[in-house]
């Protein structure tokens, strides 16, 4: 089944923060007829109209309702999830968050799957979060629907959750300095994620892109360059110790995620040499990053 047939495209977490991206890359390549999923009930939304202005469709289902999830899956080619179980407020159940997706792609004939992976590899279960993705990338691999598992490291949109503390130029790590950072920006992640509907060797497979992967250490200096200023780095390589052991001061949720996954959050390798574009430097998301958060 030739990859370049898969035009209808339905995005699920449209209007989220990544899904907005990919369904305006989506929308800015041409080649696809575009709609949103979104959940009933219908609610005013400034993205939704936007990108409906832009010619996408914005459809509605109740994703407690497997008929309603079916009928409105009904002639699309590929979904593409970008849903978020809600990750500042410790959601990290991907799992039970996008089986209902799954079971209704199934049943609307839909060919290929695209689950919320990105982020960091999944590749270990040190986490809730890494555990619930485990799982429900099983449950995509024996569906018998084709999928692409797409892994981009962090986000640079999300660089504040890792640690960078733009408005007290300060960095804390709970790694080593030396520890490498795969970075991508979501506009960088869209685009992937559309080009790998026309590569056939992105067809059941899974593919990891990195906008850049600096150390933790260079990127505080590309903040520095960034901002003007020296940037204060805190090391706390005992967070997960404390929190274990229920140790003062305990660690918050957010914390324990960022010390499970920063170890880890660099790729062995990438496989950005498949797509035809290169991704924006990172000092130059890092520009608009500190802009946004110096405000």
């Amino acid at each position: 089944m030739s990859s370049s047939s898969l035009t209808n495209v339905t995005v699920a977490g449209g209007t989220g923060s990544l899904g907005v991206h990919i369904v305006e890359a989506l929308l800015n390549d041409g080649s696809f007829t575009v709609k949103v999923l979104r959940r009933l009930p219908k609610t005013a939304n400034e993205k939704a109209e936007l990108l409906a202005s832009k010619g996408a469709e914005i459809i509605y289902a109740n994703y407690n309702q497997h008929d309603d999830l079916v009928k409105a899956l009904k002639g699309t080619d590929v979904l593409i999830s970008a849903a978020s179980p809600g990750l500042a407020t410790g959601g990290y159940d991907f799992d039970a968050l996008q089986t209902p997706l799954l079971n209704a792609a199934k049943a609307a004939g839909v060919r290929r799957f695209i689950p919320s992976e990105f982020g960091t590899h999944t590749d270990f279960g040190d986490h809730p979060l890494t555990d619930s993705k485990i799982t429900f990338r099983q449950k995509v691999q024996e569906s018998g629907l084709e999928y692409t598992f797409i892994q981009s490291g962090t986000f640079v949109e999300y660089l504040d959750w890792t640690g960078f503390d733009v408005k007290n130029k300060t960095a804390k790590f709970y790694a080593d300095v030396d520890s490498k950072l795969a970075v991508t920006s979501m506009s960088d992640a869209a685009k992937y994620t559309v080009e790998s509907l026309k590569l056939e060797e992105c067809r059941n497979a899974s593919i990891r892109v990195a906008g850049s992967m600096f150390s933790l250490s260079e990127i505080v200096k590309k903040f520095e360059e960034a901002t003007g200023s020296k940037w204060k780095v805190i090391v706390d390589k005992e967070v997960k110790h404390r929190f274990e052991n229920k140790i003062e001061p305990i660690p918050s949720p957010q914390d324990i995620f960022v010390a499970t996954l920063l170890p880890k959050a660099s790729f062995d390798n990438i496989d950005n040499d498949k797509f035809s574009f290169s991704p924006r430097p990172l000092a130059d998301d890092l520009a608009v990053f500190v802009q946004q958060k110096s405000g």
